[in-house]
């Protein structure tokens, strides 16, 4: 991929990890060269390989959009992913440094900054700097290219559930646990700890599935757009099986 396709890619990412470009909205390639200041052909590489990575998808004769996951799909990637960081909690713990602590608890009290200050957005962003911090203390570079394809696969959805501030004290204290369990040197511990914190994002996307099946508007409008009534009914009729 050329630099100039691979920034543009990066921007693209970002803008739809942050709800800037939502799922099912059209990615015209003459707007964006438009826009970003190029010629269609880094835009289409980028294009390209933000669909191989999950994020968009290109269907032949319609164009490119943000890609929309499916309830059902949506919750065996959490599944997935809580098996990932599980895993790289768990070799961190084994083999981690003062060095790596540090960064995790500079990450943390982060975190602890903008959810006192009730910056949900903010938030979101130090989150993923603390869970790369125990990606990167696993020493396992498969591990970690696995890991972040999925989260970046899920992002979107990921940070939707810290909108809400009653995820998001939970989310703190479920960190201190993780990097308390990491520092003690506790593998089996952490990969456990690691694999209800992501598994406890399913639970709130489907408390908030439930609110919107039943017409509340308590939570934003891209909520509702990210998932359609009969998807809220078909998860919420299997969520006793699981």
């Amino acid at each position: 991929m050329s630099s100039q396709a691979e920034r543009l890619r990066s921007l693209i990412e970002e803008e739809i990890l942050s709800f800037q470009l939502k799922p099912g909205d059209k990615l015209d390639e003459c707007g964006l060269a438009k826009r970003y200041g190029t010629s269609r052909t880094p835009v289409r590489e980028a294009l390209r390989q933000l669909s191989a990575n999950g994020l968009v998808e290109i269907r032949p004769h319609k164009g490119a959009m943000v890609a929309r996951l499916g309830i059902r799909e949506l919750v065996e990637l959490l599944e997935v992913m809580a098996e990932l960081e599980g895993a790289c909690g768990r070799l961190a713990a084994k083999s981690c440094l003062n060095s790596d602590i540090d960064a995790m608890a500079a990450a943390q009290e982060d975190c602890r900054r903008f959810a006192e200050s009730h910056d949900p957005k903010s938030y979101a962003r130090a989150n993923e700097v603390f869970h790369e911090t125990i990606y990167a203390a696993s020493r396992n570079n498969y591990l970690v290219k696995m890991t972040l394809s999925i989260r970046n696969r899920i992002g979107a959805y990921r940070r939707l559930q810290l909108d809400h501030i009653n995820r998001i004290l939970p989310s703190v204290m479920e960190h201190d646990r993780i990097l308390r369990t990491i520092r003690d040197g506790l593998p089996d511990e952490t990969d456990r700890l690691l694999q209800v914190h992501i598994l406890n994002i399913g639970g709130e996307l489907r408390r908030m599935i439930a609110l919107i099946s039943e017409g509340e508007n308590a939570f934003p409008n891209r909520t509702q757009m990210m998932f359609d009534e009969a998807d809220a009914l078909h998860v919420l009729a299997g969520a006793g099986k699981r």
